[in-house]
């Protein structure tokens, strides 16, 4: 079925799970016959992520200057060349450039509230974007959209208030993340550097399990457990596959995109106890606050030691994460970009809401 929306200009990048979310959202986007123009932000692209982005029909990727400076003049260039139905932004700050056409930001994080879970409660100023700068984008957007209710509740806490909001979730494929014979050992994936994924005290009771804890990333700060180093996509999703338990005892987490691939292998699930992870997961996983670290190796060694009930929260994981599928995620994009032109673009009222 062809969608009113014809042309959408998008923003990505190449090293950030940005890059994850805007594939799986263009593929989708082409079975409805929307054409995606990608423009790319801070690359180049690995070879892998070129071939990617080629397998996905009626995509094209237009790669941007090497100076960040020169980005906004840049993307205004591509608009007026490109005439697109909607404006798709991953930076927030690009929310206020003089856009023709409606506007939309996706706020996948917050780095002041990704800053307020770091020991101290301050956020390195190398991760986060100046505060004005951000909130006036994000004011200037059609619309602000989040992965979850409790994300989108942070950035408006932060940046608020905004013109309209909505919450959609990002997805994955299915086919991407099977389940294979399941092996007795818990699994971990994100960045390790990442203080607020708490992977010190997955590292911490690993000696105290009878089965090994594996990491996927980069070195863990420790020798208590196995680290796999940096993985593709496809010896990721091995690696899950076999996985009996995934945990992420996060401090802070605005979806779990690692989380979801977890699920779709069939992994049983033990996440930090947050608003963001019992809002998308529910009973489908155990739930563990991050300072309790005996509660973390209990809920570990109670999956491992009784396997029926392992396989039925994995059941119960895995079909709520079948629900996240691609065609949903793009099914809300396509609704909210037909709100959105149905409004006029007034660009003194933007500034007047940056302002």
């Amino acid at each position: 079925m062809n969608s009113p929306v014809q042309r959408v200009l998008m923003t990505t990048d190449a090293v950030s799970g940005v890059w994850t979310d805007s594939l799986e959202l263009c593929r989708a986007l082409a079975a409805r016959d929307v054409r995606v123009d990608l423009a790319l932000l801070g690359g180049p692209l690995s070879t892998a992520r070129e071939m990617e982005a080629r397998g996905v029909p009626g995509l094209v990727l237009h790669e941007s200057p090497c100076q960040a400076e020169a980005w906004e003049a840049w993307l205004l260039e591509r608009e007026e060349q490109l005439a697109p139905d909607i404006v798709h932004l991953h930076v927030a700050s690009h929310g206020e450039l003089a856009w023709k056409a409606p506007t939309l930001v996706v706020a996948r994080a917050c780095p002041l509230s990704w800053g307020e879970t770091l020991p101290g409660g301050h956020s390195p100023e190398r991760y986060a974007h100046p505060w004005w700068e951000t909130t006036r984008g994000l004011r200037a957007a059609g619309c602000v959209v989040a992965p979850t209710s409790a994300m989108l509740a942070s950035v408006e806490r932060h940046h608020g208030p905004f013109l309209s909001t909505r919450v959609i979730p990002p997805a994955r494929r299915a086919e991407a993340f099977l389940p294979d014979a399941k092996e007795p050992f818990v699994f971990s994936s994100c960045r390790v550097w990442d203080d607020t994924k708490n992977l010190a005290a997955l590292e911490a009771i690993a000696p105290r399990l009878s089965v090994p804890v594996r990491i996927a990333g980069q070195a863990p700060r420790t020798v208590q457990a196995e680290s796999l180093g940096l993985l593709s996509e496809e010896e990721l999703a091995g690696w899950m596959s076999r996985a009996a338990v995934f945990a992420l005892p996060a401090r802070h987490e605005p979806f779990g995109l690692s989380v979801l691939e977890a699920a779709l292998a069939g992994c049983a699930l033990v996440l930090g106890d947050l608003p963001s992870l019992r809002e998308v997961w529910g009973d489908a996983a155990l739930f563990v606050h991050p300072d309790d670290v005996e509660g973390l190796a209990q809920a570990l060694r109670w999956l491992m030691t009784h396997p029926t009930e392992r396989e039925c929260q994995a059941h119960r994981a895995r079909t709520r994460a079948l629900t996240f599928s691609p065609r949903r995620m793009a099914e809300a994009y396509l609704e909210l970009y037909a709100a959105l032109r149905m409004r006029p673009v007034d660009p003194w009222a933007r500034l007047l809401r940056a302002g």
